[in-house]
């Protein structure tokens, strides 16, 4: 008897702002750092360490500013007038960190986005915000692939989007196999991107070469 495989159904990723949680106090959370001070075999109180607890509380406050936004929002103001344009709207090379949500290490890299206009346009800073607002959370480099395609998808309603994520995770270099360099590469295509291979390839090589 041939064996079947199950393929589980395919969740739509959690749009907008983080989820609501009952934040703790600095004071909690300073405490809780001495703690892994302690655990990691140092003395919390000595004089290079007094102060880290503030600084990692103030770090966390940067590096995870994104759960109080919403990428959404950033795309609510679109243009009309694109005076006649009908091509691809394309951002390489956006800057990204994030924090890999298993291990809660950084993993940096670049983002490449597009989109095809169906009537409106959005400013082009908005869309690398929305990679910033997704980045500056706890993540997977897949989800986060999937969130900024289905933000754009869902506010713009264009022809199609492209996103090409390409990042270094720490969690893999600095333990477990401990392989440095190594990029990860997600994708994620809606609309005419998906549908039409030449579009699809168009926007691959565009990533690498910018087309000028």
């Amino acid at each position: 008897m041939d064996a079947s495989v199950k393929k589980r159904p395919q969740s739509r990723p959690v749009l907008g702002r983080g989820p609501k949680v009952e934040r703790p106090s600095r004071e909690v959370a300073e405490e809780a750092v001495r703690t892994l001070i302690s655990w990691a075999g140092d003395d919390p109180n000595r004089e290079g360490l007094k102060e880290t607890p503030k600084r990692v509380v103030n770090a966390y406050d940067e590096f995870f500013n994104g759960y109080g936004d919403c990428p959404i929002e950033a795309l609510s103001k679109t243009f009309d007038d694109v005076g006649g344009y009908d091509d691809i709207v394309m951002l390489r090379d956006i800057d990204l960190s994030s924090h890999c949500e298993h291990h809660m290490v950084p993993f940096v890299g670049k983002a490449h986005v597009a989109y095809f206009p169906n009537e409106a346009v959005v400013g082009i800073s908005k869309l690398a915000r929305v990679v910033e607002i997704y980045a500056r959370r706890l993540q997977t480099q897949e989800t986060m692939t999937a969130q900024i395609t289905s933000t754009i998808d869902t506010v713009l309603k264009p022809k199609g989007v492209a996103v090409m994520i390409e990042a270094v995770h720490q969690c893999m270099s600095l333990r477990g196999v401990k392989k440095p360099s190594v990029a990860t590469i997600t994708t994620q295509f809606t609309g005419i991107f998906k549908d039409d291979p030449a579009e699809q390839q168009r926007f691959m090589m565009l990533t690498k070469t910018g087309g000028c």
